[in-house]
């Protein structure tokens, strides 16, 4: 199918809006995508969420995730913990092979603004390498444990050509809330361009995948359309 040139230009720099939304985060803002650029993509492309999972792969949690995911036709970005990932590595090979980008969390999910330059280096690496066994490709991106960062670790993670990606709707799920919490806090929170933390890893996460169903959901409703970072 041909694409007009100026719908074609549109689409470059709703491209190019994405990747400023990332360099945004590494930042720790709340960033939305620029009104210039949103109009330019389309309506539809103006109402992109971007939902993340952290602390997998879990053989108990992330299969669920995924075939909400899948039901629902949406791309998601997994930020793996590189231990998980050595643990259960066909786990990581089925969100890879959904279509899903997997990035890099750390290898034990330690604060890496307290570690050593080695050892900060050993736990990016040492995931990069886990992560890449299972899916072919290095992580582009890196986000931090707790959000933790620093000039050190934006350093290391730029050396190693990684954009460091926050947040900016968190529902603390990890606290286990309740459903009906989560679902209420992305959905009171979530803006065009939001990138929505969850979890599927790193405990008992069933409130998080009873959730999900209703924030896809919802969002749809609402016009909203689903895109992973840095895929």
């Amino acid at each position: 199918m041909s694409v007009r040139p100026g719908r074609r230009t549109a689409v470059g720099r709703f491209r190019t809006a994405v990747g400023a939304l990332v360099v945004a985060l590494a930042a720790g803002a709340a960033v939305t995508l620029p009104a210039a650029e949103a109009q330019a993509a389309g309506p539809r492309a103006a109402k992109v969420v971007y939902l993340t999972f952290d602390d997998g792969p879990s053989p108990a949690y992330t299969p669920k995730v995924l075939a909400t995911l899948a039901r629902y036709g949406v791309r998601a970005t997994f930020f793996e913990i590189g231990q998980n990932v050595a643990a259960h590595p066909s786990v990581t090979k089925q969100v890879a092979r959904a279509g899903h980008s997997v990035q890099n969390h750390t290898w034990s999910h330690p604060d890496l603004r307290r570690l050593s330059a080695s050892a900060l280096n050993a736990q990016l690496a040492d995931t990069d390498r886990a992560v890449r066994a299972q899916t072919g490709r290095t992580p582009s991106c890196l986000r931090p444990p707790y959000g933790s960062v620093n000039s050190t670790v934006r350093s290391k993670a730029a050396a190693l050509g990684k954009q460091v990606v926050l947040w900016s709707v968190d529902p603390a799920d990890w606290s286990r809330p309740g459903t009906a919490a989560i679902t209420s806090r992305v959905l009171d929170n979530v803006r065009p361009g939001s990138v929505i933390l969850l979890h599927d890893g790193g405990g008992d996460r069933g409130q998080t995948v009873a959730a999900l169903p209703s924030i896809i959901s919802t969002l749809k409703a609402r016009g909203y359309g689903f895109a992973a970072l840095c895929g």
